[in-house]
This record gives C-alpha cells, structure tokens and sequence, in this order.
C-alpha cells in the first residue's frame, strides 16, 4: 500500500464517517451499527496520523468523536483494581500461558471491559465512537469477544474499530477478523468494512 492509497481511504473515511448517511445509521436493516476499519498492520502509525486528522476535521464540523482504546482501558481497569504492580513484577517470573490466562480473566471482556467501556460513553455526548487499541491487548483480550460484548452497550451511535490485519467476509464462510494479516480470530458477523460503504 502506498501513501497515496493512505491518503485515498482517509478521504473515505472522512466522507463517509462525516455524512448524514453513517451518523443517522441509515440502511443498517436492523444490523448493529457497527464498523471496522481493516490495515496493515505495517501501516500503523501513518493510519495514527490520519485518525488524529479525520478527528480533527470531524470536530471542525461539529462531529464529536468518543476514543477509547483499549490497551490504556486495560491498564486502567487493572491500576483501579490494585493489581497493576504486582501484575508488572509477576511476568517475568510466570509462564507465558498462566499469565495469558491470568490477564484474559482480569480483563473478560463481558465482566469488565464493556462496563468500563460503557462508564467511558456515559461521560458526555458523541455522535461517534472510535475503538483503538486492538493489537495492543493481543492474546488478552480478543476482538471479536469485545464486539460480540458490545452490542448492548454502544447503541444509538455507530463505532468504528480500528482493526490492524484484514476483515474477511465471505457469502459461504461468514466474516472473520485476521490479527496482524496472521491470526485467525472467531468469526464475527455483524460489523461491516467501512472502506466498502458509500459516502
């Protein structure tokens, strides 16, 4: 991908996420209004740089964006819970497996980080919200487990994932998320790639 077609899906993204269509949620059919904006990974901090400009362009119309990303949701909940130091001098000492299991449990995406997701929205109005984050919490929280715990929390307004790797949709095989262009997540059904939306 060349910085041309960066530029070409920041003015996508921009258009589309600025137009009556998207923040009305029209032609969703009843589908959760749900987005995920796939790259490449390798791209990562020039597709930081175009968030950071479409967010500024957005509130230059009025458009409030809500960020929430969740490797800083992560420490957070953790620092709230007491156990950040002691999970910091933890991880040398323990097998990779049993931390992993132990950090996945601490951040359950439906026991703790949609509430805590949830305490981040109720804190003033947005018209979007912008999820980040996603490859930074790999293996310990999954994003197809954080969607799935989404539903009934982000309602009335679309989000957008930020979504390092690709989103495969499939007419016969459903629609998967592919970690870091790699990994092969849960398939996940409901969110629509917002480069194929129309402006």
């Amino acid at each position: 991908m060349t910085q041309t077609d960066l530029s070409k899906e920041e003015e996508h993204l921009f258009a589309v996420l600025s137009g009556r269509r998207f923040l009305q949620m029209e032609g969703l059919s009843n589908e959760v209004p749900f987005f995920i904006y796939p790259y490449d990974p390798e791209h990562a901090l020039a597709v930081t740089g175009s968030k950071k400009r479409i967010k500024n362009r957005l509130a230059n119309k009025g458009i409030v964006v809500r960020e929430v990303n969740l490797y800083d949701l992560s420490v957070e909940i953790l620092k709230e819970r007491g156990v950040w130091d002691r999970l910091i001098a933890l991880e040398p000492e323990q097998e990779k497996n049993d931390f992993r299991e132990l950090l996945q449990g601490m951040l359950d995406p439906q026991l703790h980080i949609a509430s805590a997701i949830r305490a981040k929205l109720a804190e003033g109005d947005f018209d979007i919200f912008f999820l980040t984050g996603i490859g930074e919490v790999f293996p310990y929280v999954r994003s197809h487990n954080v969607l799935n715990n989404l539903q009934s929390v982000v309602t009335g307004k679309p989000m957008l994932m930020f979504f390092p790797g690709r989103y495969e949709q499939s007419a016969t095989l459903g629609s998967s998320l592919v970690l870091f262009g790699r990994l092969q997540d849960d398939q996940y059904y409901r969110a629509k790639n917002i480069l194929e939306q129309e402006v």
